[in-house]
């Protein structure tokens, strides 16, 4: 997390989205663009793990049905 507030665009290259961490590194080059950047990064990578509980929870309830 505090990787996605102070260099987002590491965060995105990170996680393997080298396109999306190129745009925002763009985004974050600018001063008033760096604030947006962070949100957008933190943003996304809440968006991620919310999918990977998703995901688990899913399997477990596949898994209980059996």
């Amino acid at each position: 997390m505090l990787l996605a507030i102070l260099l987002p665009f590491l965060s995105f290259m990170v996680r393997g989205k080298i396109i999306t961490g190129i745009i925002c590194l763009i985004l974050q080059i600018t001063v008033i663009g760096w604030l947006p950047a962070a949100i957008w990064a933190v943003l996304s990578l809440n968006n991620a793990r919310a999918d990977k509980r998703t995901d688990r929870l899913i399997k477990a309830m596949r898994e209980n049905e059996r």
